[in-house]
């Protein structure tokens, strides 16, 4: 069975493969057809090539062991990697909307609809099929960067498929000026993709906790645990696919080293047996010190 590392790896070349396929695709019938809304697309593809590139990269950098300068290992590399990617988005955003505009202004009119649908509609295909490919794994690895990868593709999933209406609108009525706007159209989405991409791994670096449904689970493994009288403190963590959990449980004060040692394992292994990779840091403390639980077990 492949790690998730290679998983992850694995699956961010094919996401390289299919970009740099479709870019070529975009740039030949784009310059060929004189059309804004293709050539938008284009840039579209080029900025998701580059930030799959930067994906696989950090995914590569993100899945080394912690050293001796980073203790905590180096899972934040690939919330670094979806924020970049977010900026590249919403630079490639405001430039279509400034090639759109001048466009317009210069009443240029497309030539040779037929090819640029055809290529919008290969287009939607394979990035349907690579785009819900990544967002499994992405799911099943925790991966960010994958993640942030899969909803690039989306987006061009979704702005081709918004070309390609424009094409055949085009074809139908002559109305040069619908070019430009659906590009425009398609700046707007991709802005707002960027905004939420960036948002959600900015959000992480600054040490956000995990979802509040994940820390409930998670406190339930713990006081449902026979030996365990209290869990008197629960704090969580994102780095990249990794959740960092600590926490401070309340045992018998006579139970012995061994016993609560073992204790710490059961619980360790059915927090990571539902989340995966986590990094998880328990204190002890005797029954004595109740002063500051929040969980007491009935």
């Amino acid at each position: 069975m492949q790690t998730d590392i290679t998983l992850k790896q694995n699956t961010a070349r094919l996401s390289i493969f299919a970009i740099t396929f479709l870019l070529l695709l975009k740039l030949i019938v784009g310059f060929d057809t004189g059309t804004v809304s293709i050539m938008s697309e284009s840039i579209h593809s080029a900025v998701d090539l580059l930030a799959s590139l930067i994906a696989f990269y950090i995914i590569r950098q993100s899945s080394g062991s912690p050293d001796a300068k980073h203790h905590y290992g180096h899972g934040k590399y690939e919330n670094v990697s979806g924020a970049l990617e977010a900026i590249l988005i919403i630079s490639a955003g405001l430039w279509i909307i400034y090639e759109a505009v001048d466009k317009w202004q210069n009443h240029s009119s497309p030539e040779s609809l037929e090819s640029g649908m055809i290529v919008m509609l290969v287009s939607v295909t394979i990035n349907y099929l690579i785009s819900q490919r990544m967002l499994t794994v992405a799911k099943q690895t925790k991966s960010p960067a994958l993640e942030a990868d899969a909803l690039h593709l989306q987006t061009d999933m979704w702005t081709s498929g918004g070309v390609l209406a424009n094409l055949l609108l085009l074809q139908i009525t002559g109305w040069y000026f619908l070019d430009s706007i659906i590009a425009i159209i398609i700046a707007l989405i991709i802005l707002k993709s960027g905004y939420l991409i960036i948002k959600t791994n900015i959000s992480q670096l600054t040490d956000v906790c995990i979802p509040k449904d994940e820390e409930y689970f998670i406190s339930e493994i713990i006081i449902s645990h026979e030996q365990v009288i209290a869990l008197c403190q629960l704090r969580t963590r994102f780095s990249g696919s990794d959740r960092h959990i600590d926490m401070c449980l309340t045992l018998d004060k006579n139970i012995q080293l061994e016993t609560a040692h073992a204790v710490c394992d059961q619980i360790e292994s059915k927090i990571k047996h539902h989340f995966g990779r986590c990094d998880i840091m328990i204190h002890l403390e005797p029954d004595n010190s109740q002063k500051n639980m929040f969980i007491f077990k009935n």
